[in-house]
């Protein structure tokens, strides 16, 4: 059923300042424009080159079907825009081929697109942070020892900024955004009115990379060479995943910076390979193809590196789109009880603070794992993405199969043409690459799926026991008694007995002591001192052979329950807190050892007083 959004926002009385709905902290078009679609705005860096090198084994023949594989990947691209602007209607509430799969294809089958999408974006983070410090270290090469640590600092970066807020986040890089899509359309334009190349100084001095003897063009290099390209499309479903994060009408909001980002990917890939075209431009090894076509179009000069740095910026920063989907798909498992809830919570600024952490820790340790090299990465790249889509779209050919709303069969035409296309370069660009390291990719997929499912059994268990969804029986209250471990007289030891009289019914003091010596001394002053002082509690003595704390306590708490059952038993653990941080390094932490101890091997209710010095 196709869902129409008719959010508002409350009326607020006259003279009255409107409540806080944390509307501010949400994406507008344009913000989510940048903020969600770096990814796919950088992929023009690497998408044309990509199809250029692999046509390139066919010779100078091979490179004229550029633009034919060129327009297909942009026919790809209309489609999945159009896809997207259906499921961002149908599914608000975000999560993508996630939410269109669980809807309508079953569950094991979207957690199969969520896994996907998980991979997909943490590998996402981890090739553009490197692409971006490869750009850097390859204009200044003086820095490529230290790549990795480079990598690591944008990642910490790019962390800080998400942390404060998505809309601070795509404020941050509005303008980075703008400079670069600027800077290709000038030299798109700049270039089809020249005839010939203004320059070659970058290529001069560089080996070509296109075959000698090759001519014939077959199927499968046509088919590899679009799977390559559709690197290009990596990110496409970013806005679908993060509806939520857009200010009302989200969906309408979303639907417009969907529609954008496929306008301005179209226009750049295609206007790109009319110059490949044009230009006759050949691969050659160590200068990218957007460099080539840069010095091509502007000449060597202050413009061609313009279009090196906003490359390099946005290469690195595209990882940015990541940051925006993945928190909102954690947030959606999370609700349904395939990771943990956690994941659910929101901070301030409406930030999902634990996915970013998490999305960050893990892509810190796959760049530690590369070393920071871009190629280590980027045969696992995209293969995840592809599952996505194609799952997205066969879920929407059954969602205009259930619905029959007006030109529903032309809707799902599309979409199953869609899959067959996602579909097909799914299974090249896997097999393609399979021995360069997509290998890990078929088998962290189902990994990732077993364990989405083992947190849902352990959910499902854990709500069992709990009787989640039953009314309980009603509340009846226990006899209480209050056990307080002491080991000596002080206001602590005061302020504690005065807390557990006013828990519970009945109070025990509890002191263990040892065989030693000097433990025995100190234990006759306890008792002689507790008698002098007579608070009105029984002290009782815990006798312990081994130098333990927290287990003879909880012994004594078994024996207790056992002896006096329909007694609720309380371990209260009075604690000294400092008044600097520093200083609880100097305490000696004998009630976290009890509270462990206690917790671990008993079913007494654990209350830790702090006292504040």
């Amino acid at each position: 059923m196709s869902v129409l959004t008719t959010e508002q926002p409350d009326a607020v009385p006259a003279g009255e300042e409107p409540p806080d709905t944390g509307e501010r902290h949400r994406l507008t078009t344009v913000t989510g424009l940048a903020a969600l679609s770096l990814d796919a705005m950088a992929s023009v860096a690497y998408g044309p080159e990509a199809i250029v090198l692999v046509l390139a084994a066919a010779g100078a023949h091979g490179l004229g079907f550029t633009m034919p594989v060129t327009l297909a990947i942009a026919a790809l691209l209309a489609v999945l825009v159009a896809s997207y602007r259906q499921v961002i209607a149908a599914f608000p509430d975000g999560g993508g081929s996630y939410a269109v799969a669980k809807t309508h294809l079953g569950a094991r089958t979207s957690l199969v697109a969520a896994a996907s999408l998980v991979l997909d974006y943490v590998l996402n983070v981890a090739v553009a942070v490197t692409a971006g410090v490869a750009a850097l270290t390859s204009a200044f090469p003086s820095l490529y020892a230290d790549r990795l640590w480079l990598c690591l600092a944008v990642l910490v970066l790019i962390t800080g900024v998400n942390l404060r807020g998505i809309v601070e986040s795509a404020k941050a890089f509005i303008v980075p955004t703008v400079v670069f899509v600027g800077s290709i359309f000038v030299l798109i334009a700049v270039g089809l009115f020249r005839s010939h190349p203004v320059s070659t100084a970058t290529a001069a001095g560089h080996a070509s990379v296109l075959a000698d003897n090759a001519s014939s063009v077959g199927a499968l290099l046509l088919l590899k060479a679009f799977a390559s390209g559709c690197a290009a499309l990596t990110g496409v479903e970013a806005i679908a995943n993060a509806v939520p994060s857009f200010r009302v009408p989200r969906v309408r909001r979303a639907q417009r910076a969907e529609v954008a980002l496929g306008a301005v990917l179209g226009l750049m890939l295609v206007g790109l390979s009319v110059l490949i075209g044009r230009f006759h431009l050949q691969p050659v090894a160590g200068v990218t193809v957007l460099a080539q076509l840069a010095d091509a179009s502007l000449g060597h000069n202050w413009a061609f590196y313009v279009i090196q740095f906003a490359t390099m910026i946005l290469l690195a920063l595209s990882a940015n789109t990541s940051f925006g989907g993945l928190p909102v798909l954690l947030k959606l498992l999370a609700r349904d009880n395939y990771a943990p809830h956690v994941f659910a919570l929101k901070a301030d600024r409406q930030v999902h603070r634990h996915g970013v952490l998490a999305l960050a820790v893990v892509s810190a340790a796959l760049l530690v794992f590369s070393g920071g090299d871009t190629n280590t990465l980027v045969p696992m790249f995209a293969i995840g993405v592809f599952v996505g889509f194609t799952v997205a779209q066969v879920g929407m050919v059954r969602h205009w199969r259930l619905e029959r709303s007006p030109g529903w069969r032309g809707k799902a035409l599309l979409n199953g043409f869609g899959a067959v296309l996602t579909g097909i370069a799914t299974v090249v660009v896997t097999a393609s690459k399979f021995t360069e390291g997509a290998w890990l990719i078929v088998i962290a997929l189902p990994l990732l799926v077993a364990a989405f499912e083992t947190v849902h059994r352990a959910y499902g268990r854990i709500g069992e026991r709990l009787g989640l969804g039953r009314i309980p029986r009603a509340p009846h209250r226990d006899r209480s008694l209050v056990v307080v471990p002491v080991s000596t007289l002080s206001r602590l030891t005061s302020e504690a007995l005065t807390a557990a009289a006013s828990l519970g019914d009945e109070v025990r003091a509890v002191t263990v002591c040892y065989p030693d010596p000097e433990d025995r001394a100190q234990l006759h002053a306890l008792e002689r001192a507790w008698a002098d002082w007579d608070p009105g509690v029984e002290l009782v003595r815990l006798s312990c052979a081994r130098r333990t704390l927290g287990k003879p306590i909880a012994a004594y708490v078994r024996d207790v329950a056992a002896a006096e059952p329909g007694t609720r038993v309380t371990v209260l653990i009075p604690e000294a807190e400092p008044e600097r941080l520093w200083q609880r390094l100097l305490q000696n932490q004998r009630g976290a050892v009890v509270a462990h101890t206690v917790r671990r091997e008993t079913d007494a209710v654990i209350c830790r007083l702090r006292f504040r010095l």
